[in-house]
């Protein structure tokens, strides 16, 4: 076993196995030693997340109410209005989130309306926010105007194993998703991906994902770890109450070894743990949420709930300014 809290790009799915599948109660001490070199165990980011642009995507991911393939009572709706972001993001500044993320429904960014998503992340990010988008692929010179606009983070998700990925999407490959990855953190841009537990997927596949960031040349700043929220209309309706909330907390304690420095995110499907859960989760590393009662277009614990929570637990919001690097980008271009 190396160094605990080590930072390494060279896991191999034995070692990640090992650690995934040992004693419940050894995992969860690793992964809170780990946590404590690194972070504040008592402090938590949180985010809020916005839909500038909801329904009628064209690709067709399994679990996504927005796919213009599914009948999931979603209506298409326009692009929001720069000012109406505006004024979500001081409304969720003042409740405590220090970022604001903005996903569209696209496949890809329109060159009608991508100008009007640079326009938002400059005027989110002059309120002293962090700014993130998911907007789908990039080509590099959507890159270089995001970056050039002061984009904090990109959100590009891998879902799932890349063995696993074509029985969950087809629209867009594994691969596809990796190249875009490759390109936003070649522009210094940092990247928040992670993957959604509950899809029908094995224990191997889980460990592959995590396997797959941990060797990236610079893991992800953020990786969001999701519960499915099975919605009707969607291919996966049925896989609700699938997924042991041991198994999703075991996810988030490995994530958190083999990423010692990036933030493990509880995102969708919190609504389906309960507070001794959650805790679990933030004791297994957990160290950022979306804040707010909704996420794209699923229900989030409400503020107020979160709030109760963290009084009960100990555990303070971070607080801070809009940042453009992780500790590991720091560590790395100081060494080069």
């Amino acid at each position: 076993m190396e160094t605990l809290g080590q930072i390494r790009h060279d896991w191999t799915l034995e070692e990640i196995r090992a650690i995934m599948d040992q004693p419940f109660n050894d995992l969860m001490f690793q992964a809170q030693t780990v946590h404590r070199q690194n972070f504040n165990p008592n402090e938590v980011q949180t985010s809020t997340l916005v839909n500038i642009k909801t329904g009628g995507c064209a690709e067709d991911c399994s679990y996504c109410s927005q796919s213009s393939r599914y009948d999931t009572g979603l209506e298409k709706e326009k692009m929001m209005a720069v000012q109406e972001v505006i004024d979500t993001a001081l409304a969720a500044k003042e409740k405590g989130a220090t970022r604001l993320c903005m996903g569209a429904a696209w496949r890809n960014p329109n060159k009608k309306d991508f100008p009007i998503v640079l326009d938002m992340v400059k005027m989110v990010k002059g309120l002293g926010m962090e700014t993130c988008v998911t907007l789908g692929m990039l080509d590099d010179e959507q890159v270089a105007m995001l970056k050039e606009a002061g984009l904090d983070y990109y959100n590009h998700n891998l879902d799932t194993s890349e063995a696993y990925y074509p029985k969950v999407i087809t629209t867009r490959s594994f691969q596809d998703r990796l190249d875009t990855i490759d390109k936003v953190q070649k522009a210094g841009i940092n990247v928040c991906s992670g993957g959604i537990i509950g899809m029908g997927e094995a224990h191997q596949d889980r460990a592959e994902l995590l396997r797959t960031f941990a060797n990236m040349h610079h893991h992800p700043s953020s990786v969001p770890i999701n519960l499915l929220v099975p919605i009707e209309g969607t291919p996966l309706a049925h896989m609700r109450g699938k997924t042991d909330s041991f198994e999703f907390i075991r996810v988030i304690a490995t994530a958190r070894i083999l990423m010692p420095q990036s933030y493990v995110r509880l995102s969708a499907g919190r609504m389906e743990l309960t507070d001794e859960a959650q805790a679990l989760c933030f004791m297994a590393g957990a160290n950022s949420i979306f804040y707010g009662d909704r996420l794209l277009t699923t229900e989030n614990p409400e503020s107020d709930h979160d709030s109760q929570l963290f009084a009960k637990l100990g555990i303070n919001m971070e607080k801070r300014e809009a940042v453009a690097e992780t500790k590991e980008q720091k560590t790395d271009d100081s060494a080069a």
